[in-house]
């Protein structure tokens, strides 16, 4: 099992094999949109509270759990790189971070339009808005840094140190409702008890999250492909691409 892991932290060996998963990728985020979209919008009953204003939910919690389960994906393969010393590693972190800012920033935007009719204000210092808030800012604080260093082993230590250091955030986002007292509602689905909510919510919810889950690997695996050829425009292999 190792030996097939490591065999595709080879640049060489996973472009290719990223190359052949992509279409199917985004065959299958395109048709679990769709469905979540039609299910959320057009089958799930109106909120007894929220009237029809909650909907905006579909795309808020699946953008706000993306946004915390990237950056952590961005600290395993930190780790590994720094462990194992693997390429593919830095430029798997790199992939990820734009996506994952993507996805905060919708949380963040998609949060205050939510929160304008049900609070009465566009934003409030509650915790886990101001620690969503610094998680954008952590991917922000990464994408700069990367960038702003010229040598690719340099590059990827700092942002792997950045971003095992900003993990430390995302347990926070997820139990600032239960540390601290604050105006955002729990979490209405959990591992040890039964949603808050109707069958048709909670499954528009769950596809909502799967498209988007499907859609981080597909866009990253394509942004992977790129970084690699940059990184990698010497190698033989690179050369004897069609097009190259």
């Amino acid at each position: 099992m190792m030996g097939l892991v490591f065999r595709f932290a080879s640049p060489q060996a996973f472009y290719s094999l990223a190359g052949k998963i992509i279409p199917w990728l985004v065959c299958l985020g395109a048709l679990l949109t769709v469905a979540g979209l039609w299910v959320g919008f057009f089958l799930a009953p109106t909120d007894a509270q929220q009237g029809e204003g909650y909907r905006i939910i579909f795309l808020h919690v699946p953008a706000s759990w993306m946004s915390m389960v990237i950056f952590l994906a961005m600290a395993f393969w930190s780790f590994l790189g720094l462990i194992f010393k693997t390429r593919l590693s830095g430029m798997m972190t790199a992939a990820l971070a734009p996506t994952g800012a993507i996805f905060a920033f919708l949380s963040l935007w998609t949060g205050a339009m939510w929160g304008k009719p049900m609070w009465g204000a566009w934003w409030v210092w509650d915790a886990r808005l101001t620690s969503e808030l610094i998680l954008f800012f952590l991917y922000l604080g990464y994408i700069a840094l990367t960038s702003a260093i010229e040598n690719p082993v340099r590059r990827d230590k700092a942002g792997a140190i950045l971003s095992l250091v900003g993990s430390i955030n995302v347990p926070i986002i997820y139990f600032s409702v239960i540390w601290w007292n604050t105006l955002h509602q729990g979490a209405s689905i959990s591992m040890t008890k039964a949603p808050s909510m109707a069958h048709q919510m909670l499954a528009a919810m769950l596809l909502m999250a799967l498209a988007l889950w499907v859609y981080t690997v597909a866009i990253t695996f394509y942004r992977v492909r790129t970084i690699i050829l940059q990184r990698e425009y010497d190698a033989s292999w690179v050369q004897a691409l069609p097009g190259a």
